[in-house]
């Protein structure tokens, strides 16, 4: 059996012993003087050995770096090197009328700790015959008297004494070091499999302490807050200073937490995702350590709405052919309109444009009619920078709007994305139809911006449609995306179907205020390094 950890502190102590021992037995003899201070017998012996014994116990401090293969071995070590040193004192002292045989309790009462029950009897047998042997050389050189061998045979006796007393307390004490290092093994398992569990959880949660320090947290979400941000003993106003507001929103107390809305989130370190916190305390203290649930609200609004998407589906399945043919007349009468030789180069401008909506309104509906299907997005490499200038020109001749109420700016001009040329188009189309007529209005002093880039927090690339407007209402904000849902304004489809088209392109639409005052729609792309090559 190797040494375990309560024989190592014993052991550490029993070192500790040998090493003042000496030390407290020279300064007795070089400072006590011949009358208060100890008087050896043979003071140069009496030095030599306890030198000797200072030096032993200095290399047995070293000696415990080594790996000793069994616990015997350490104790039967210590026990001969305390019975030859203590043995080679007490000879130089003038034998066991010195009193110093004393010193052989501790180390035997410390080492029976270690040992089984034949080998505590073996060291006490090792240091009874150490004071036995001793004696006898004290005898014959020095001619003590004959009561000093009775005296060395009852301290022989008192050390076999307590051995045998240690021995039941020594052996309750193994056991319940095994039971303990049992269930330190047991916790150590559980703490890996509660560990492993939370890992492996699809819910995304962490545990917060009283000082908001992250103390658990799952891979999870470490993703939607950051990974470089969000960990172990990081500050959780660091990882995320909106989730820190709403938690301490939610601390304001019991009236005030009965107001919390719902619908209170915060965007995901990506960008890409809108999420919901739920707190749940754990324990009763105040303020009390935090399990915080991170609810992606994306993937439930996805499952909500696919039954209003089916409704979709059928409703556009029944209208598609009534509103086609229509759109295909006023297209062929356009078109012919457009061959009249009388025709201004103002007119056939407008010939265009009628043509122009009326291909586009058919995309729709084919759109439409694809994500009813749920067919998949056409997906192609497309530069931003060129594709939105060309859609810039596009809306802004289209909706014969100066060039300057819609602009287009960005940071970085390599931005590439997978996405479906058509459905991008209709996507920010709807935006920034609905940014003018909602926002800009005919107020010449706003324009509508566009702008892309890459996110801050990773590499997702991003387009998104800015206004200074007055901002979506806070009641409608969390029902702005669902179908038919318009808040009194429009059919209530174009941000629905925008969500839409850009989830079935890998992409996310959100709305966020915009700082001063407006909105912003942002659509976030799927991240490039995902990319199927």
């Amino acid at each position: 059996m190797t040494p375990s950890d309560l024989a190592w502190r014993v052991i550490g102590l029993l070192n500790l012993y040998r090493l003042l021992v000496p030390l407290v037995l020279l300064a007795m003899v070089v400072l006590g003087g011949p009358v208060r201070g100890l008087v050896a017998a043979r003071p140069q012996l009496f030095v030599s050995a306890c030198v000797a014994y200072f030096t032993a116990a200095v290399l047995l401090v070293i000696a415990r770096r080594l790996k000793w293969s069994s616990l015997r071995i350490v104790a039967l070590v210590n026990a001969c090197v305390d019975a030859v040193a203590i043995g080679f004192i007490l000879y130089a002292a003038g034998g066991v009328a010195s009193g110093l045989g004393i010193l052989l309790v501790l180390p035997v009462l410390a080492l029976t700790v270690l040992a089984g029950r034949r080998d505590a009897l073996l060291i006490a047998a090792v240091a009874a015959l150490a004071v036995l042997v001793q004696q006898v050389f004290a005898g014959i050189t020095l001619t003590t008297p004959a009561t000093d061998y009775v005296t060395a045979g009852l301290f022989g006796t008192l050390l076999f004494i307590v051995a045998l007393a240690t021995w039941p307390v020594a052996n309750r004490l193994r056991e319940s070091e095994a039971l303990v290092r049992r269930q330190e093994v047991d916790l150590a398992n559980m703490a890996q499999l509660s560990q492993y569990i939370v890992q492996h959880l699809r819910e995304s949660i962490l545990v917060i302490d009283a000082s908001d320090r992250i103390r658990l947290i799952n891979e999870s979400a470490a993703q939607m807050l950051g990974d470089k941000s969000a960990y172990p003993d990081a500050l959780i106003g660091e990882a995320s200073p909106r989730l820190l507001y709403l938690l301490e929103s939610w601390r304001q107390g019991a009236a005030e937490a009965a107001a919390y809305v719902a619908d209170q989130t915060f965007v995901a370190a990506d960008g890409a995702r809108m999420i919901r916190p739920h707190f749940a305390p754990l324990g009763a203290t105040t303020p009390a350590p935090l399990l915080i649930f991170l609810e992606d609200t994306s993937l439930i609004e996805e499952k909500v709405q696919q039954s209003k998407l089916a409704a979709l589906g059928r409703l556009s399945a029944s209208i598609a052919h009534e509103i086609r043919n229509p759109v295909g007349a006023m297209s062929h009468a356009g078109q012919l309109l457009a061959e009249s030789p009388n025709l201004t180069s103002d007119d056939h401008r407008l010939t265009q444009i009628i043509r122009t909506n009326a291909d586009r309104v058919s995309g729709i509906i084919d759109n439409v009619q694809r994500l009813s299907r749920r067919e998949a997005a056409r997906i192609e490499r497309l530069p931003l920078a060129a594709w939105t200038e060309e859609f810039h020109q596009e809306f802004a001749a289209t909706m014969q709007l100066p060039r300057t109420r819609l602009t287009v700016s960005s940071a970085t001009e390599d931005v590439e994305v997978r996405v479906d040329p058509d459905q991008l188009r209709q996507i920010l189309w709807n935006l920034c139809d609905n940014a003018l007529k909602h926002a800009v209005r005919d107020n010449p002093d706003q324009n509508v911006e566009i702008r892309y880039g890459r996110m801050s927090g990773g590499a997702r690339p991003f387009l998104e449609v800015a206004d200074r407007g007055p901002g979506v209402a806070p009641e409608h904000v969390g029902r702005i995306f669902e179908p038919f849902y318009s808040g009194g304004q429009g059919t209530g489809l174009g941000l629905f179907l925008a969500r839409e088209l850009a989830q079935s392109n890998g992409a996310t639409l959100l709305y966020q205020p915009r700082a001063g005052g407006g909105s912003v729609f942002r659509l976030v792309f799927a991240d490039p390094r995902r990319w199927e090559v």
